[in-house]
């Protein structure tokens, strides 16, 4: 039995109260959903800045009534510290994540994507102080590599911010550490990989990369690379971000905690390889793709060329084991994303 499938079991049987942040989006909206599933109470804050209320339906249709009960949402915004003190009442695990994404958004507006990466951040981090939380887990990200050309990326080896965004996410873990050392206040950074899945926009400017080419090949509209398609990534599947937020939040190892990790598989995939994944499996159902390219166009500003983690320090101190891998996740993505976008 893995460590996550032990702490699910134990959570079954004792409840605590969990504050997602950003709980309408992708991310906070599967941790809503597994943690309604796994008995757990849960306050919600989000601004719907680029989370959708519609989440929550699917969140509630697959929960028991009595699950969905536990929940309690609180429409807030965390550049706001009467609304993060607010959401932060009574509350035992603190899941942040909250933040504007996208490095191509912080570079169009670099004042706003602060404002809620570090002012909204620091926020939280108050207020979690000051209703003595138990575990403060915050998103942080894995472009805090920036320009380091080490492959593969280990946590205490990061180079120099390539984009607003990525100064936004290495602030954020300065902050932790400083909070650790001055108020002894407990958290922990996930530094997540290119994560996919279901509940993940397809539509919008900055939508990631997966769902906005399967949404773009069923579509029939041109489908582009940015590059020469041989930038490579360590795509993670959402079920492996889930397990991960929750072992650190709970974790009892005391080495664990006031630490940053890497979140992700382990492993690399091209932007070519990762487009004849999704054509071949939407071939089934779309034969007309089968015989579909892409198009090429200029590098994206800010992006680094290659990303691939060890993930051998979560795997040591929070239990960490991925349970899907690339083509495990995309598979079990795919039918999620084809439904959405033709159901």
């Amino acid at each position: 039995m893995t460590a996550y499938d032990s702490l699910k079991d134990r959570l079954q049987t004792e409840q605590s109260t969990w504050l997602i942040t950003g709980v309408a989006g992708f991310i906070g909206s599967n941790l809503l959903e597994t943690l309604l599933s796994l008995g757990q109470k849960v306050i919600g804050l989000d601004n719907f800045a680029t989370g959708h209320a519609y989440n929550f339906e699917k969140v509630r249709n697959s929960v028991t009534p009595e699950q969905w009960n536990q929940y309690t949402f609180v429409e807030g915004d965390i550049r706001s510290i009467d609304s993060c003190h607010q959401a932060c009442k009574g509350v035992d695990y603190v899941l942040h994540q909250a933040a504007l994404g996208s490095v191509p958004r912080s570079l169009a507006d670099p004042i706003t994507t602060n404002e809620s990466n570090i002012n909204g951040y620091l926020n939280m981090l108050v207020a979690a102080r000051d209703a003595q939380v138990k575990r403060f887990v915050y998103a942080a990200s894995s472009s805090t590599y920036g320009d380091h050309p080490g492959l593969p990326k280990v946590e205490d080896r990061i180079g120099n911010p390539l984009s607003p965004y990525a100064v936004t996410k290495l602030v954020n873990e300065h902050y932790a550490q400083v909070f650790a050392r001055c108020y002894d206040f407990k958290t922990i950074g996930l530094r997540y990989f290119n994560i996919f899945g279901r509940r993940q926009d397809p539509n919008g400017a900055y939508a990631a990369v997966i769902p906005k080419w399967v949404a773009a090949m069923i579509a029939k509209d041109e489908l582009f690379i940015n590059g020469d398609g041989e930038t490579s990534r360590d795509f993670c599947y959402i079920d492996n971000a889930i397990q991960a937020n929750l072992l650190a939040a709970t974790t009892d190892n005391p080495d664990a905690t006031d630490q940053v990790y890497n979140i992700a598989v382990g492993d690399r995939t091209t932007l070519n390889q990762l487009f004849t994944k999704i054509r071949d499996i939407l071939a089934d159902d779309f034969p007309y793709l089968s015989e579909i390219s892409p198009s090429y166009r200029d590098f994206r500003p800010g992006d680094v060329r290659h990303s691939l983690a060890d993930i051998d320090k979560a795997r040591r101190l929070l239990g960490y084991q991925p349970s899907h891998n690339i083509d495990q996740g995309v598979t079990e993505a795919m039918s999620w994303y084809v439904d959405d976008l033709t159901g």
